[in-house]
């Protein structure tokens, strides 16, 4: 089984997850802030462990079926055709979800960046990634 590139990649940043975290354990509260209303402001908290860790997992779930979904897919052949745009996606999906940790770990440490300008900024990026893929995908025919 080979591995790519971009699943090197999204593991590394698996791994990126685990380190900040341990790293950054001691020096977060006992219930940390894990959820924010549109405003902008904390509404919802959880316990140290799970608030260091839960991003890192989920992550870790959605790396595996990223890599899976080629492996398992009956049409091969077809997922090839758009596999540089499928590796470029999850590549930036996975630094999306990185930022993410990062702002939820930051802000409990006491680096307080808004969410509100981070979701912003994140998911008009991985929106016009997306729209590149299906403007290129039109010219192209795949």
């Amino acid at each position: 089984m080979n591995v790519r590139k971009s699943e090197m990649i999204i593991f590394g940043i698996a791994l990126l997850f685990f380190v900040v975290g341990v790293w950054l354990y001691l020096q977060t509260p006992e219930q940390m802030a894990i959820h924010w209303n549109i405003q902008g402001e904390v509404d919802g908290y959880i316990s140290k462990f799970w608030g260091v860790f839960l991003l890192a997992f989920i992550f870790v779930g959605l790396a595996l079926l990223f890599v899976a979904v080629p492996r398992i897919d009956p049409l091969k052949a077809n997922i090839e055709k758009f596999r540089k745009y499928y590796d470029g996606f999850i590549i930036r999906f996975s630094i999306f979800w990185l930022s993410l940790y990062l702002q939820v770990i930051l802000w409990n440490v006491g680096i307080q960046i808004s969410p509100m300008i981070l979701f912003s900024i994140g998911f008009g990026l991985l929106f016009f990634y997306m729209a590149f893929f299906v403007k290129t995908r039109k010219e192209t025919g795949l």
